[in-house]
């Protein structure tokens, strides 16, 4: 993939305009994105949910590889490991980089909040997968289909 407007990924993955994502840089040496902090995505104690801010990391590490990968392919994560190092009670940015570039990326996310302390890192290996856009959705299942 050569270029991706915030538009064109909201269009690929509306998960994250869903959790409110705001992108700030979208290039293939880095994607920069912003979190608002939102009471609907806390935890206890007012510090934002591990879920959000991994998959605000997923979101920048897909996006990442997706720039750095082959024509034609789009990014699945294969595995992620995150480490929660403070609590993020104000809005954060995370800045994912590549490591590796090849079939399976590497990406590193940092997650800071407006103060600048590092809230969390996570590390991503993301593989390149054909990407097939259905002509029409698929048929539901029916409930009594079984397994």
């Amino acid at each position: 993939m050569s270029a991706l407007s915030a538009d064109e990924v909201y269009a690929l993955a509306p998960y994250a305009k869903t959790l409110g994502v705001v992108f700030d840089e979208i290039a293939a040496t880095g994607v920069r994105a912003t979190l608002a902090h939102d009471l609907s995505l806390s935890t206890v104690g007012g510090g934002l949910h591990g879920g959000a801010l991994m998959g605000l990391a997923d979101v920048c590490a897909a996006v990442c590889a997706a720039l750095n990968g082959p024509a034609g392919a789009g990014p699945a994560t294969v595995e992620s490991t995150t480490h929660f190092l403070r609590p993020a009670r104000t809005d954060v940015v995370a800045t994912a980089r590549p490591l590796r570039v090849g079939r399976n990326t590497v990406v590193e996310v940092d997650i800071h909040g407006t103060g600048g302390e590092l809230c969390a890192r996570v590390t991503q290996v993301v593989t390149a997968v054909r990407m097939q856009v259905p002509d029409e959705p698929s048929p539901a299942v029916p409930a009594d289909a079984g397994p």
